[in-house]
């Protein structure tokens, strides 16, 4: 009954309604999208200014559809200026990391991520805590280190893009070109969608078995970091030098954060069907959502990540057909993204047309994210192809 009536206030809230606060967030993003163009215009060309535009329509879309939004891009945006305010008044990089004390301790790229990972991982325990405990301030409190951790994350990247080009002009990219800089995109996008979701359907006791996907993406960072120096900012083959890469990853990464947060409620579903058969009052299952919401909320997840995971796969296409000349070559990585594609599509048909429910598709989307991880990172590691940017 109690999600019922979380549920009922959410959809009867006047989300259309204009507002002072509406207005003000608009101003705020156009102005932001207008110095962004005044300042780096010159290093975009057309399809990139394109690029600027679009997401700016998006971020402002965003902003209305979920208020928190607001507050977080708010947030990022004045940290990352000034970030590369402090970059600009100390003359280069070398010497404002040296003599900056927050930008060399908080909000440098390197520092910013680091805060990241260090509050992903608190943020599991804390949830875990929460869910034993049953305490609302807990809850809370892991809820705000995931928000607080996201926004480390976003600004790491936004402070990291402008340094590329600090190094080097002809090292600047966008920070999604590397295996390093694509695990931090990821743990940042899963966690706002995450947090989206527990916001729209009070789900906040699945937060600590999201947050485990988080957390070893964390471990793979950290073990990235120090065992491979993988941070350090290289230059890009050519071939990655490309407009197509600021939208196809992105799109890849909504999708596979989605993908990470089906399978984790699938998880968590199966924990709670198995403890309910054992004891149907566990204090454990009753903590929990019902399985009716688990059940949806993974429905919801995965079509949504099916959604984009398609956007990507065709942007992709396109990309290969303007850097190699075919749209498909059943390369390794183009071999695994169709099987991830397929596997997904077969989960979505036998849902919308057998009726399928509960425990099959919870193991099924848990097996998928084993099939996405593989198509992800074991390629990567085990096979070879025109993909092969990102060894280990």
């Amino acid at each position: 009954m109690q999600q019922e009536t979380y549920l009922d206030e959410f959809k009867n809230a006047d989300k259309n309604a204009f507002t002072l606060r509406d207005a003000t967030w608009i101003a705020f993003v156009l102005f932001g999208t207008l110095y962004a163009w005044i300042q780096y215009g010159s290093l975009m060309d057309g399809y990139e200014i394109g690029i600027l535009i679009g997401t700016s329509l998006t971020v402002i879309w965003l902003g209305r559809f979920w208020k928190s939004m607001q507050g977080f891009t708010v947030l990022v945006s004045l940290v990352t200026m000034l970030a590369l305010w402090t970059y600009h008044a100390h003359g280069n990089l070398i010497t404002a990391n040296e003599e900056a004390f927050f930008l060399r301790f908080l909000i440098s790229s390197q520092s910013a991520i680091m805060w990241m990972n260090a509050l992903f991982v608190l943020a599991t325990f804390t949830y875990f805590l929460a869910l034993y405990n049953k305490s609302s301030f807990t809850y809370k409190t892991a809820r705000s280190m995931v928000w607080a951790a996201s926004v480390f994350g976003t600004v790491g990247m936004m402070v990291r893009w402008r340094e590329s080009y600090l190094i080097n002009p002809e090292y600047g990219h966008i920070p999604v070109s590397t295996l390093y800089e694509v695990f931090i995109l990821f743990v940042v996008m899963t966690a706002i969608m995450y947090l989206y979701y527990e916001q729209r359907y009070k789900t906040r006791a699945l937060g600590g078995f999201v947050m485990l996907i988080i957390s070893a993406a964390v471990g793979f960072i950290l073990w990235y970091t120090f065992g491979k120096d993988a941070h350090v900012i290289q230059p890009l083959v050519p071939a990655l030098k490309s407009y197509w890469m600021k939208i196809h990853v992105p799109a890849n990464f909504v999708g596979y954060g989605a993908f990470s947060i089906a399978a984790m409620i699938g998880i968590a579903y199966l924990v709670t069907e198995k403890t309910l058969k054992k004891n149907p009052n566990s204090a454990f299952a009753n903590r929990m959502p019902s399985l009716e919401v688990m059940d949806d909320v993974m429905y919801k997840t995965i079509s949504l990540g099916f959604a984009f995971f398609t956007i990507a796969t065709v942007l992709g296409a396109m990309w290969a057909a303007e850097a190699w000349g075919g749209y498909w070559s059943w390369d390794p990585k183009e071999t695994w993204a169709l099987i991830v594609w397929l596997n997904y599509a077969a989960w979505l048909h036998i849902r919308m047309s057998k009726g399928w429910r509960g425990t099959p598709m919870a193991w099924w989307a848990f097996i998928g994210l084993l099939i996405t991880t593989f198509a992800f990172l074991g390629v990567n590691m085990f096979l070879s192809g025109l993909h092969s940017y990102g060894e280990l």
